[in-house]
């Protein structure tokens, strides 16, 4: 393992914002490039690499240096595009694949009783409002109105990556808050 690579993993390791940071910014344009080409739509690109990093340093503690640091960054890239592709796979296999009474059938199957979805979106509702503003925001902006990350980040004037954690903090809190209600 490099010198490079070996002070990156201890600052990673011991929290250093700067090393953190710097490691994003030193890899994170090659693993959105490689994700990009594979699954060619920026957004979910962008979401993919940030999942990459999260990943990185969720695993770092396990990186023992058989391969350089670039190299296990791509790797994990490439199982995450292949989840993607096959999820999108499966969905395009599953509902092409079927007679759209079947398709139609399972839509019933799965959520169509009104009764199930009133209640449901009653609570989904009352949690939301228990939220912070912020938080409410941004899950609305996201999951409600689908926006994408980068549109979100500009209404907000924040940056990329606050906008992430924004989205990922709400998301925890939201699970929290659903679970317990």
């Amino acid at each position: 393992m490099s010198k490079n690579d070996q002070h990156l993993i201890s600052g990673i390791i011991h929290r250093d914002e700067k090393v953190l940071l710097d490691f994003y910014r030193q890899y994170n344009p090659f693993i959105l490039r490689f994700v990009r080409r594979q699954l060619n739509d920026l957004g979910i690109a962008e979401e993919v690499t940030q999942d990459v990093f999260l990943d990185f340093i969720e695993k770092v503690r396990d990186f023992h240096g058989q391969s350089s640091i670039k190299t296990y960054l791509f790797s994990i890239a490439r199982n995450k595009v292949v989840d993607v592709i096959r999820k999108k796979k499966l969905k395009k296999i599953l509902f092409s694949a079927l007679p759209s009474y079947v398709v139609e059938g399972l839509k019933i199957i799965l959520i169509d009783d009104e009764l199930e979805k009133k209640e449901l979106a009653s609570k989904i509702k009352r949690v939301l409002e228990k939220l912070p503003n912020d938080y409410r925001l941004v899950l609305r902006l996201k999951y409600i109105e689908g926006e994408k990350v980068v549109d979100i980040a500009q209404k907000l004037a924040l940056g990329f990556k606050a906008t992430e954690s924004l989205i990922y903090r709400a998301r925890k809190a939201f699970v929290k808050i659903y679970e317990s209600s």
